[in-house]
């Protein structure tokens, strides 16, 4: 019997050692949201526009000499594919990265720009987790999940160290209530174990909400059949995992879902108030404190993901007509 190493609060510690001791923090903006100042971690400010590079380092600097030279290979719609890539590089590491053949084409360009080989992929058809399971295995590589994996989960988690240093040095009260996107739950698994004093939200898209659904259900229920288009193109997630789903029902966490109308207007809330950049699925945990879906209340931190947008797509959701409803004023301190 193989035992499967679990993700733990001092793995979150040791990966938030080493993030800073590499990069920045990313800032943290405070803006007045239903009567009440909400922290907003801007993760789409890493260097490589998003949150991903956190859990690609603490994996990647988990491996030995002798593995680091069979390489690495990871599967992405292109904000892993990207953090994978970026700590392959700076540590002399092959990457070969599976990507779907419709994933945004500014992903796969830094993808590549980056020095990985990016495989690609039928998202409707084929399996990326079978495609990427026989490239390692053919090479002899290591895989590198882009959630259900414990070292890549602790990595998220030092945004959650990272924003509660920040929040104490602005004179905010502790987090109580972190709200996250989700795809497959590695975020808001590693902020569940950097955090434990707060509640965790899940947010997802609508249709896509299958760990909404398995936190309610008790039990990992997959995304049905034919779900419907959405622009998170990050959180296309059909299945949740066993580590990730753990965590996060052993904390009681909860979910809600948002429409694509409430994410493009997050995105254009985001590039008014915070003059930040959001793509879809950087946007959601946004969308559900603005639209009321989630109550704003003091010491809230939410978690702005991901800022790679492809640009047509960005422009055209800036174009919609505003959103309706209070507007927020916004400030920033720490970081970046």
């Amino acid at each position: 019997m193989t035992l499967v190493r679990q993700p733990t609060r001092a793995g979150v510690r040791d990966a938030a050692a080493k993030v800073a001791a590499i990069l920045p923090p990313t800032p943290l903006y405070v803006a007045r949201i239903g009567g009440v100042e909400v922290a907003l971690k801007a993760e789409s400010l890493q260097p490589v526009g998003a949150f991903k590079i956190r859990g690609a380092w603490h994996r990647l600097t988990a491996l030995d000499e002798s593995v680091r030279a069979k390489g690495v290979v990871a599967f992405s719609s292109g904000n892993h594919a990207q953090g994978v890539a970026w700590a392959a590089k700076r540590l002399g590491i092959a990457a070969t990265i599976v990507m779907p053949s419709d994933a945004p084409a500014v992903k796969r360009d830094a993808t590549l720009a980056l020095g990985a080989e990016v495989v690609a992929y039928n998202r409707a058809t084929d399996n990326r987790e079978q495609i990427a399971g026989r490239l390692a295995e053919a090479r002899g590589a290591t895989l590198v999940p882009s959630f259900d994996d414990p070292w890549v989960i602790e990595g998220q988690g030092s945004a959650g160290v990272e924003a509660a240093a920040q929040m104490a040095a602005l004179g905010l009260p502790p987090a109580t209530r972190v709200v996250a996107p989700c795809g497959g739950g590695g975020l808001a698994a590693g902020l569940a174990l950097a955090l434990p004093g707060a509640a965790i939200t899940v947010v997802e898209p609508e249709g896509w909400d299958d760990m909404r659904r398995s936190l309610e259900a008790g039990w990992i229920e997959p995304v049905g059949p034919n779900p419907p288009p959405t622009a998170c193109d990050a959180l296309q997630t059909p299945r949740v995992s066993e580590l990730t789903f753990d965590v996060l029902s052993r904390r009681g966490a909860e979910g809600v879902a948002v429409n694509e109308a409430e994410i493009a207007a997050a995105q254009r809330w985001a590039a008014e108030k915070l003059r930040l950049v959001l793509e879809p699925g950087g946007a959601v945990a946004l969308a559900a404190v603005l639209s009321g879906k989630v109550r704003a209340e003091a010491g809230m931190l939410v978690i702005l993901s991901g800022g790679n947008v492809d640009i047509q797509a960005y422009a055209k959701a800036l174009a919609d007509p505003p959103p309706q409803g209070e507007g927020g004023h916004a400030k920033h301190g720490g970081g970046g």
